[in-house]
């Protein structure tokens, strides 16, 4: 009998966060799904997703989001791994991560337009090109340029599910790999990388899923020599006003990215074993 209240106020607290996913997360998902299945005539119709399926423009668009997010992922992976692993042997590690989790405080349009005084003909790094006698280069509106900006803002979201899983590592395993006689790389590639592998995981789905549907950074950084599929919603919803066929682009997206997360999600043996 005492255990009854208990049970209607855990069931009343989760009243607003189900009110909540309803009106955000479920409602929107069904309206683009919805909005899919309209042409730019109103029809009903399959007629949006076999023009996608089989334009060679949207495949297109299709790959070079998966190229652009492959890289981006891979970019912040190779800076933020050894950046996670030498900030938990610091003394102070928790500053350091605060300092490095800052500029996602910093409201994204505001570093676009930093970055493009920065890569500008009259920026900071054409001037010290200057000085050195190189000479000013076109390094805004191209793709490297637009790679490195969208690996800068993505790398805290990288390094921060990879710095917990290495905090969360037991010293001991890598003491008795040493121990051993392992080698430094026999403790890292046998021990360390395997047992953070979910910290991993999770810091790709983190960086890749969001860098599928860029579209901002491809208008002030790329300059629009990089297309992906957030740049045709974008196009579709608001120029061509064809909110049919930017939904089943974002429906694709949506699958894309829960496929993305099945196979980056972590794996739960039967019986309850991990």
């Amino acid at each position: 009998m005492k255990g009854k209240p208990m049970k209607k106020y855990s069931a009343f607290y989760g009243v607003p966060y189900i009110i909540w996913l309803i009106l955000f997360v479920i409602a929107p998902l069904v309206l683009i799904a919805y909005q899919s299945f309209f042409t730019i005539g109103g029809q009903m119709s399959w007629a949006n997703y076999q023009t996608y399926f089989h334009s060679g423009t949207y495949l297109r668009m299709t790959l070079n989001s998966i190229w652009y997010a492959f890289v981006i992922t891979l970019l912040t992976l190779v800076i933020s791994y050894p950046t996670a692993y030498i900030l938990n042997q610091t003394r102070h590690k928790q500053l350091w991560l605060l300092l490095i989790i800052l500029p996602t405080w910093i409201n994204l349009l505001l570093k676009a337009y930093a970055f493009i005084g920065i890569f500008s003909q009259n920026g900071a790094i054409n001037h010290f090109l200057r000085f050195i006698g190189i000479g000013p280069q076109q390094l805004l509106f191209t793709n490297t340029s637009f790679v490195l900006v969208a690996a800068y803002i993505e790398i805290p979201f990288m390094i921060l599910p990879i710095f917990n899983a290495i905090a969360e590592l037991n010293p001991s395993l890598i003491n008795a790999s040493r121990d051993l006689g392992a080698t430094n790389w026999q403790t890292f590639s046998k021990v360390i990388f395997p047992l953070t592998l979910n910290g991993v995981k999770t810091g790709i789905q983190t960086v890749f899923i969001p860098s599928l549907s860029l579209f901002m950074l491809t208008r002030l950084i790329g300059g629009n020599k990089v297309i992906t599929l957030g740049t045709a919603i974008e196009q579709h919803f608001l120029v061509t006003q064809n909110w049919g066929m930017g939904s089943t682009i974002g429906v694709v997206l949506i699958l894309a990215m829960v496929l993305i997360m099945f196979v980056t999600g972590e794996r739960r043996k039967r019986g309850g074993d991990k």
